[in-house]
């Protein structure tokens, strides 16, 4: 049974009426299959799509993002690596079932694969706690990064959850120490590195996982700092306002793209990726494919320099340092001593002026 989110019942209504037409024992008596009508409403079906998906507000491409039939990690697992093999446990406490990790081939080459995991239905939902990983997991990411790096293995990264999992107990054993040591191992890394957003990219829970040399979205995924429904409940105390908070949170895949936050967008088929995951796994492997080329030829320190200089650029476009070799460096440039000089030159005065006034006021008490 197919799921359909609130503003597709047009074309749920269109493709009930095909389905009824493609089975003549639907109608009174056997009758023939009229291809004609099929035709005329399958092309009115695919317009209804295409004008729908090219004009999704924030709201929507969240849902979208969200959608119960959406290709999961653990599909494109499957069906992109050859040879995978599954290695668990963080050797401090356990398993986390929330992400999938192991050895694989793509194109013959090895690689580590990272997988944040919501399951397919209630059972393996609950099982993988619906994609919220607790510190547990971050270390065992942690462990397998830092074997990947001694080994000079690529990392790909399927970043999928809602957050990272806010449970009292995982709290008690470290989930804030263990998402920012998992942001730090990434960023350390001399292997290339990529992550894909395929769903929801919510919170440090997904920043663990995709401070990475190049982030790639797909078309209607969302990666943002807080879900739109937390950031309404803290901004307005009501979290029916989540279309206001989702448009001011810039969490879709083109407004992050202009704001340099992500490298690419992977494009989906028209009415989202869940409606021809084949045609899903073909863009995927060709985006795979040509960033693990991109670094082919670079060194180690030359991948880490890329990637802390990718992540330094960010709002930096409009300030005061846009060459990489300054970025790198960090060296104050004479550009910018010159201007934070001349707020002194007029700081001065007026805590000058400040200090005066506060002293004649203390001394005529």
């Amino acid at each position: 049974m197919k799921n359909y989110l609130n503003f597709e019942n047009e074309i749920k209504d269109l493709e009930n009426e095909i389905e009824k037409l493609k089975d003549p024992y639907n109608q009174s008596g056997l009758s023939e299959v009229d291809t004609k009508q099929i035709s005329e409403i399958q092309e009115e079906l695919d317009n209804k799509l295409k004008s729908i998906y090219s004009n999704l507000d924030p709201w929507q491409t969240t849902m979208v993002a969200r959608h119960e039939d959406r290709p999961k990690s653990k599909f494109f697992i499957d069906n992109l690596f050859e040879e995978f093999i599954s290695l668990s446990g963080d050797r401090y406490y356990g398993e986390d079932k929330s992400v999938l990790t192991g050895l694989a081939k793509f194109n013959n080459e090895s690689v580590l694969v990272i997988g944040q995991e919501k399951g397919d239905d209630l059972d393996s939902r609950i099982e993988r706690n619906f994609g919220m990983m607790r510190p547990e997991g971050y270390r065992k990411t942690i462990r397998l990064m830092e074997l990947a790096n001694k080994f000079n293995i690529p990392i790909i990264s399927f970043i999928d959850t809602p957050g990272a999992y806010p449970g009292v107990g995982a709290e008690e054993r470290g989930q804030a120490e263990a998402i920012a040591k998992s942001i730090e191992c990434c960023m350390k890394l001399n292997v290339p590195t990529l992550a894909i957003i395929i769903g929801e990219g919510g919170s440090g829970g997904a920043i663990a996982l995709a401070s990475s040399s190049k982030v790639v979205m797909l078309e209607n995924a969302i990666y943002s700092v807080i879900s739109p429904e937390g950031c309404a409940t803290i901004l307005w105390r009501d979290p029916k306002k989540m279309l206001d908070a989702a448009k001011a949170m810039k969490l879709s895949a083109k407004d992050l793209l202009s704001l340099q936050i992500i490298d690419e967008i992977i494009e989906e088929p028209i009415g989202g990726a869940h409606r021809d995951k084949n045609l899903m796994l073909k863009n995927v492997r060709e985006s795979i494919t040509k960033n693990l080329a991109y670094f082919k030829s670079m060194s180690g320190e030359e991948i880490f320099n890329d990637r802390k200089n990718k992540f330094l650029r960010i709002g930096r476009n409009k300030g005061f340092i846009s060459n990489l070799e300054d970025l790198s460096s960090l060296k104050t440039i004479e550009k910018n001593f010159e201007q934070i000089w001349k707020s002194k030159k007029i700081l001065i005065p007026i805590i000058t002026l400040s200090i005066i006034i506060f002293s004649i006021y203390i001394f005529s008490l």
